[in-house]
């Protein structure tokens, strides 16, 4: 339908963009509760092998965990354009997403903390050997005044890790 502004030029009449459908909605809903419970069930496998010290069999999931990351965030998004319309539609399911967005999240918590925990871990060993292994290269010297000298960087051996273990 054309109408005329005040310079007599045609002007389009905007048509909102249509709204999804109930159906649709549910559908995007259900896409994120799939990719939220796909990578909730790796990270939860992830936490329970770092947690056992199987680091090396956790890092196997590196590139199933970017890819349900990448779904994840796909169905976020997605969600996030049709949240109206599932307000309106189906506001219980609504409600149900958000309960289980909040486990979801309450669980990559864990998984953080866990992984954190294991690097510190890891840190901490590296720096231990470190610390042993330098105590063996430096000279066991004292000053005039019978106080231990501070080696100096000549001393000092750089420690080489191998981070493809």
């Amino acid at each position: 339908m054309n109408h005329f502004n005040a310079s007599r030029q045609p002007v389009q009449a905007q048509r909102p963009n249509p709204a999804p459908g109930n159906a649709e909605a549910r559908k995007v809903a259900e896409q994120l509760m799939d990719a939220m419970s796909a990578l909730l069930g790796l990270i939860e496998r992830e936490t329970e092998l770092v947690r056992a010290g199987k680091v090396r069999e956790a890092m196997t999931f590196e590139s199933k965990k970017q890819e349900l990351s990448r779904n994840y965030v796909s169905a976020v998004s997605a969600l996030k354009a049709n949240q109206p319309q599932l307000a309106k539609s189906a506001p219980e399911l609504l409600s149900t997403l958000h309960r289980h967005h909040d486990a979801f999240r309450a669980m990559l918590q864990v998984n953080l903390t866990v992984l954190a925990t294991a690097h510190a871990v890891s840190e901490s060993v590296v720096r231990g050997v470190n610390a042993e292994i330098q105590k063996r290269n430096v000279p066991n010297t004292y000053t005039a005044a019978g106080r231990r000298a501070t080696p100096g960087p000549r001393h000092i051996t750089p420690l080489a890790v191998s981070r493809s273990l």
